[in-house]
């Protein structure tokens, strides 16, 4: 997949799952779309997104409104 974080034993890029989340799906919605991944796996991966995300932007001292911004 190019380097892209993927959601393991699957080969869809997190960043796909995530988009689902902006266009405004739940998560039982995307596991509709995405059957073979299932809800707790969905769930797991989009925390550590947020986790990667908070670390990564709290160690880089990007103020808020920056963040926001993105």
């Amino acid at each position: 997949m190019g380097g892209a974080p993927v959601i393991k034993g699957t080969r869809t890029p997190i960043e796909v799952i995530l988009y689902r989340l902006k266009e405004g799906n739940s998560v039982e919605a995307i596991h509709e779309m995405y059957p073979w991944i299932d809800v707790q796996t969905l769930s797991g991966a989009i925390e550590e997104a947020i986790q990667t995300v908070a670390t990564t932007l709290h160690a880089k001292g990007v103020p808020q409104t920056q963040a926001a911004a993105r």
